[in-house]
Formats: structure tokens, C-alpha cells, sequence
């Protein structure tokens, strides 16, 4: 008999993919991640509309194709969740795991709750104490109701209590910074307030849970002791030994300022997965040893977002969606089947919920926050979310969870994140975040009247009813581009440098070339208000994490771009009062956030520079081959101007560079000649010589409406600049 090699004809041979085969198990795991990759995006689109995180649709996609919905068809399990191919999955998963812990670490800026330890802690303490404390008494009818469920080891009352008030007092931090910033609360007194409470509380919890996982797996009082003290004697390791050390690598390499090279990304994956070995070898779960290296990672000169951004693609669009997955996998909704169950489920849903919102909002009020403020502190810290399932898993993992209790909790986590972003809006909605925010200022009472008389008639140039204000333009908001730059820092040198007392001759050209006029223009010495110039420069806020890290970081990354601080520079050279701040939003809301920073700075005026490539990112040239024509075609860029301009809220202006400020552009050149080494760069590059004629002149055709008033105005501030000259014509209409 002749025996052969199997065929490698696959489908061709008739052999079926679908089939789970343990010596080469990668087509079922690529069915199966891509079954839930679609899945759980397509169940994300819907909840993106109510502004829900995107682990509310991995778990529920994990619920419906888990033996809650899904699975109760016949043979559906068996064809794409096989049993034994379960382990594959789950060692994807928990690789994904230890990659997000370690991103989740890198995310705690410890030096945000070194700036504000006296509310983190009050906050932090007070809500973690009142939900552990209501959570150990409903952990203890849970223990003595459930704890026949099988799949359990025995544990005492104690370490049950334990794990069951962490679970409770547990803050989802990495989606605590996503709704803060989708709801654009990051920056304002509640934000920094959660943030810093919920870096404590994150902290805390992590090493309770720890603790916990050790109790059970020690077997022994003495065991989980010597457990412990390894735990405390590696972290002292990492913090005066490997993190001085990767420091010093770090600075030596460069990688502190210019991001991480690919060596350095290669050394730091090492390191975590080095770093999970050893805390799961002695007996705490992997997780921790990628947070602690997270957490020692340094901040300084944005190294943590850059590395962020190496590795954050895959781990949150293909190893965290399987992970949340299996936690729906693992929920049987089918186990919630009677009324003790259900009123199990109400009361652990209104114990996370209550006690959380009122330790929250107690230890805000005790720090002097209004009522609302603390009752949307309170909501915030009650948000469960991924980190109160990872917690879930360890539970299921070690067997302190039966499968009906790990339901029971998977429900609430689900419905306390749901509840937290409608119910923070309703509480702290943008209108009255702009009063509280003037109050606070004492710009108006509690009862809305403004207190400040100039502000209320209207003399920064704020728009009544839509309409334009023809008022001195004394602070200017200009949206930097930097593409825009050289047109930008000319525009405003004219409009606002420094008037000298000298005689300057004027001299006003006429289209034939010949001289119109002369005139003298004598600066007055008296005292003049300076023209104030804020430089905003918005760019695009995504649901990256490296993103929101950098909305988190806004003021340092306002110090560090290099945009704003050309702009800072430009002022100091040309005499100019300026300032600068980078903010981050959706590219949707670019418009919203411009007016917003109009009105909080009193601005006289917006101006706007049109886009070089007309789109709304940063490209400083229109793409090879594609001249200007497109300039002004980009829907984006016209979407962006006409939205703002339909609710501006004080004058507005666009600037189109037509040459301005920079070097004109020059159409792309033509490969001429091939026969020798002639290219496209050969003698390509231009001296600018200075240029010695500093004069501009201005043609302003005047008609007379509200506009034209306003933008005269602005042709006559133009005009005070010695090296600027205006014609304007008034141009009559003749009526019929």
C-alpha cells in the first residue's frame, strides 16, 4: 500500500476551511476575528450617533454571538466558536490584553495627580470607599446565594468581599478620557478634577485587584504574603532601577524629543511582555506587570503619545475587539432566569451607580464645586466601562465569578457606561458650562446679567443678531495654518507693529505708473491700545488614544508645536502683543470651536486664511501635478468657512494668499531632456533675495453696506502702517 502526503490543494481538493483543525488552526481564527471584527464595527455605527464608546458594541457583538442570541441556533457554536478552538483565541486576546494595560499605563499621567493630589485623593478616596463598603454588603447575600454555582473554588467570605468591592469601586479610566473629550469637558475644572480622581483611583484599584488575584492564588495566608512583598520589592525595581536606566537609553538615543526609534520600540515591547512573565509567574495575573511599565514610562517631550501611536492600531481595532468579545462570549443571559437573579442584577446596577455618583459628588462638594458640577463629577467616576470587564475576566479566570454572577456584572457594567454620556449631558450641557464659566469670571451674577458694562454694550465687537459690529479692531483671532504662515505672520506685521514717530512718505501709484499724490504720515506719540493677536491652531481630534492623550496634554503640547511658538516669536520681533494655544477637535467641529475661542477671548475680529491646498489638513503644497485649481473645490475647507460664518460671533474675514507674504508657486516642472543626468531637481533651488520695496497698496471699492463699513475700518487700521497705502472708491448704484 502507497502511502501519500496530504493534499495541499485546499478548497481546490474539496477540504473545508471552516473545520477546526488543531495542527493548523489559523483559518478558523481568521474566521472568527473577522466574523467579529464586522461585527462589532457595524453594531458600533448606531451607538457612534448617541456618542456610546466603542466597547459598548464589542461586548453586546459578543453577547449576540455568544450562546445569549446567536448561539441558541443549532450547530452555530459548533461551526464558528468551537470549543477547542477557544484557546487560540484567548491566547490573542490576552496578548492583545498586556499590549492595552501597557497602553493604559502609558495613558496615567502621574504628574497630573502630583498638580492636584488634595481633590484626586478626596475625590478618588470618597468614591472608592462608599462603593467598596455598599459593594462588600450586597457581595455578601451574592456569596451565600451563588456560591453553589458550579465552576467555583472555594474562597473564604473575605477574599469574595474583597473582589467584589473592587469591582465596584473600580473607574474605566481609558473611557473616562474618551467621554471627557468627546463631550469637550478635558480642559474645564471638572475634567482635571476626574481626570486626577480617576489616575488615584485607577492606581488603587489595580493594586486591590492584585492583592485579591494573589489571595486566591496563594492557597495560604503566608503564601499571598510573600506574594505581596515580591509584588512591592519589583515595582521599587522598576522605578529605581529599570527606569533610570531606560532614561538614560532613551536620552542617549534621542528617542525622548524625536519619538522612538524602531529599535527602542522593539527594546519596550520586550520589556513589557517581560515585565507580564514575571508578575504571572509569581502568581498575579500578566496584566499588571504591562500596566507597571506603562506607568514608567516617561511623558516628557511627548515620548509616551509617540510611542502611543506606534502601537495603537493594532492593539484597539484587532486584539481588543476579540478580547471584549469573549467577554460576551462568556455571557449567557439565558443564566439571569428567575426573580431573585433579576433583583440581584437591580441592585448591583443600583449600588455601582448610587454609591458611586454620591462619594463623587460629596468629596466634589467638599472642595468647594457648585452642585452641578459635583453631580457630573459623581456621574463620571460611576462609569465602568473596559477596565470593570478586564476585572470581570480575572474574576471568571480565576473561578471567584461563577458564569451567572460574571452576567449579573457584565449588565451593569454595560448599562452604568451607557448612562454615563446622556446623563452628563443633561447635567452639564455647553450653555451651562459658558455661564458657569463667565460666573466664575465675574463677568455676569448667578442670574445671567452681565456685571461688566463695556462687555454688555458690545465694544469687542461681539455680533447682535447676526449682524456685523463697526467697531475699533483692537484683539484679533487668527486661525494658524501652517501652510499659511508667511502670508499670516505679513498680514498681521502690517496690522499690528509698532508706529514710529518719525515722517514717512507716502507715495500712492496710479495703473499708468505715474504718481497720484504724496503725503507725510506722522506717527502720533500718544499712548495707543496695542492690537492683541491670539493664535489658534486646531487640529484634528480622532478616537486614537494617542490622540486623546495629546487633548490631555494640550498645554504642553501648546508649548512644544512648533507652529505656536513661531507665532510667539514673529511677536517678539515685530512688536507684537500675541498668544498662542493649541486645541484639538473633530475636523466637524472646527467651526463650533473657533467661535467658542472667539467669544472666550472677546475677539474683534476672526481671520481666517484660506487653505494653500484647499483642504482642511496641514499640506503645505497641492499634490505633484495637481496645480492650484483645487484650491478652492475641497468641500471640507468651504464647509468649514461657510459653517462658522453662519454662526460667527463677531466680525470674520478670510484672507486668500495670492502671493503674499511667500514665494509664488511655480507649476511643476517637465522633464526636458533624458539623455544625460538632467532631473527634475537639477538647479532647482531659488535665492530669495530681500526685497527692497517694503510698500503695499490696498484697492478697496467702498459700497456702503454693514460690511463694507466693518471692513473699511480695517483698511484704515491697515493704512496706519507706513508701508501701506489704500485708494478707496465709493461706488454709487443708480436707481431705476
Amino acid at each position: 500500500m502507497v502511502v501519500r502526503a496530504p493534499g495541499q490543494g485546499g478548497i481546490l481538493q474539496g477540504s473545508n476551511p471552516s473545520t477546526y483543525d488543531p495542527k493548523n488552526p489559523i483559518y478558523v481564527f481568521i474566521i472568527q476575528a473577522g466574523i467579529i471584527l464586522i461585527f462589532t464595527r457595524l453594531l458600533h455605527l448606531p451607538l457612534s450617533k448617541i456618542r456610546q464608546p466603542r466597547v459598548i458594541a464589542e461586548v453586546i457583538g459578543g453577547i449576540l454571538l455568544g450562546p445569549s442570541v446567536l448561539g441558541r441556533a443549532p450547530g452555530f457554536t459548533n461551526a464558528i466558536f468551537p470549543a477547542a478552538s477557544m484557546p487560540t483565541l484567548s491566547t490573542a486576546a490576552n496578548v492583545g490584553l498586556i499590549l492595552f494595560l501597557f497602553l493604559v499605563g502609558l495613558e496615567v499621567d502621574l504628574r497630573l495627580l502630583v498638580r492636584n493630589w488634595r481633590i484626586a485623593l478626596s475625590v478618588g478616596a470618597a468614591g472608592m470607599a462608599l462603593p467598596f463598603g455598599l459593594g462588600c454588603a450586597i457581595a455578601y447575600g451574592l456569596y451565600h446565594q451563588f456560591r453553589d454555582d458550579k465552576g467555583l473554588v472555594p474562597i473564604s467570605l473575605g477574599t469574595y468581599l474583597l473582589f467584589i468591592g473592587v469591582a465596584m469601586a473600580i473607574t474605566a479610566f481609558p473611557v473616562l478620557c474618551r467621554i471627557l473629550t468627546e463631550l469637550k469637558l478635558l480642559q474645564t475644572q471638572v475634567g482635571v478634577v476626574v481626570l486626577s480622581a480617576g489616575v488615584a483611583n485607577d492606581v488603587v484599584g489595580w493594586i486591590l485587584l492584585a492583592l485579591c488575584v494573589a489571595i486566591v492564588n496563594a492557597g495560604s495566608g503566608i503564601t499571598a504574603l510573600y506574594v505581596l512583598l515580591t509584588c512591592v520589592a519589583y515595582v521599587l525595581f522598576l522605578v529605581y532601577a529599570i527606569r533610570p536606566a531606560f532614561l538614560w537609553l532613551l536620552r542617549r538615543s534621542g528617542s525622548i524629543h524625536n519619538g522612538p526609534t524602531q529599535s527602542v520600540v522593539a527594546l519596550t515591547v520586550l520589556m513589557v511582555f517581560a515585565s507580564a512573565f514575571f508578575t504571572g509567574i509569581i502568581g498575579v495575573h500578566p496584566i499588571f506587570g504591562a500596566f507597571l511599565m506603562g506607568l514608567i514610562c516617561p511623558h516628557e517631550g511627548g515620548f509616551a503619545i509617540k510611542l502611543t501611536e506606534k502601537l495603537e492600531d493594532l492593539v484597539t481595532v484587532f486584539f481588543l475587539p476579540l478580547y471584549f468579545a469573549l467577554s460576551g462570549l462568556s455571557t449567557n443571559l439565558g443564566l439571569l432566569d428567575n426573580g431573585i437573579t433579576w433583583a440581584y442584577v437591580v441592585g448591583v446596577i443600583a449600588v455601582a451607580f448610587i454609591a458611586k455618583v454620591a462619594g463623587g459628588t460629596l468629596a466634589a462638594k467638599a472642595n468647594k464645586l457648585v452642585w452641578r458640577e459635583s453631580f457630573t463629577i459623581g456621574v463620571l467616576m460611576s462609569c465602568k466601562g473596559l477596565v470593570e470587564l478586564i476585572v470581570l475576566n480575572i474574576g471568571l479566570q480565576a473561578k471567584i465569578l461563577s458564569q451567572r454572577t460574571f452576567t449579573i456584572f457584565v449588565v451593569m457594567a454595560l448599562v452604568t457606561t451607557f448612562a454615563t454620556t446622556p446623563i452628563t449631558l443633561a447635567l452639564f450641557p455647553p450653555s451651562y458650562q459658558k455661564k458657569l464659566a463667565a460666573w466664575k469670571r465675574g463677568d455676569i451674577n448667578w442670574d445671567g446679567s452681565r456685571l461688566d458694562s463695556e462687555d454688555a454694550a458690545g465694544s469687542f465687537g461681539g455680533s447682535v443678531a447676526g449682524k456685523p459690529q463697526i467697531t475699533e479692531c483692537r484683539r484679533l483671532l487668527v486661525c494658524l495654518r501652517l501652510d499659511s504662515l508667511p502670508s499670516i505672520f505679513t498680514f498681521v506685521a502690517l496690522l499690528g507693529g509698532e508706529r514710529s514717530n518719525t515722517a514717512v512718505a507716502k507715495v500712492h501709484p496710479r495703473k499708468d505708473g505715474k504718481v497720484a499724490g504724496t503725503e507725510t504720515d506722522r506717527q502720533s506719540s500718544g499712548p495707543q491700545r496695542p492690537l492683541e493677536v491670539h493664535g489658534l491652531r486646531m487640529l484634528e481630534l480622532t478616537e486614537r488614544l494617542s490622540s486623546v492623550m495629546k487633548e490631555s496634554e494640550a498645554d504642553d503640547w501648546s508649548n512644544r508645536d512648533p507652529v505656536v511658538n513661531a507665532f510667539h516669536t514673529f511677536g517678539q520681533l515685530n512688536n507684537v502683543a500675541v498668544s498662542g494655544e493649541v486645541q484639538f477637535a473633530p475636523e466637524t467641529q472646527y467651526a463650533a470651536m473657533l467661535g467658542e475661542r472667539a467669544t472666550d477671548t472677546t475677539s474683534d475680529m476672526v481671520l481666517l486664511p484660506w487653505s494653500e491646498s484647499g483642504s482642511l489638513s496641514e499640506i503645505a503644497t497641492a499634490s505633484f501635478g495637481e496645480g492650484t485649481h483645487g484650491t478652492f473645490s475641497n468641500a471640507s475647507y468651504n464647509s468649514f468657512v461657510y459653517d462658522f460664518f453662519q454662526s460667527a460671533p463677531c466680525n470674520a474675514a478670510v484672507f486668500i494668499n495670492n502671493g503674499f507674504g511667500a514665494i509664488p508657486r511655480e507649476e511643476p516642472r517637465s522633464l526636458t531632456r533624458v539623455a544625460t543626468d538632467l532631473s527634475l531637481r537639477s538647479n532647482g533651488l531659488h535665492t530669495t533675495a530681500p526685497l527692497r520695496d517694503l510698500s503695499h497698496h490696498i484697492f478697496f471699492p467702498y459700497v456702503g453696506s454693514v460690511d463694507d463699513r466693518v471692513a473699511l475700518r480695517f483698511v484704515l487700521r491697515l493704512a496706519r502702517n507706513p508701508n501701506v497705502t489704500a485708494t478707496i472708491v465709493h461706488v454709487e448704484g443708480t436707481e431705476r
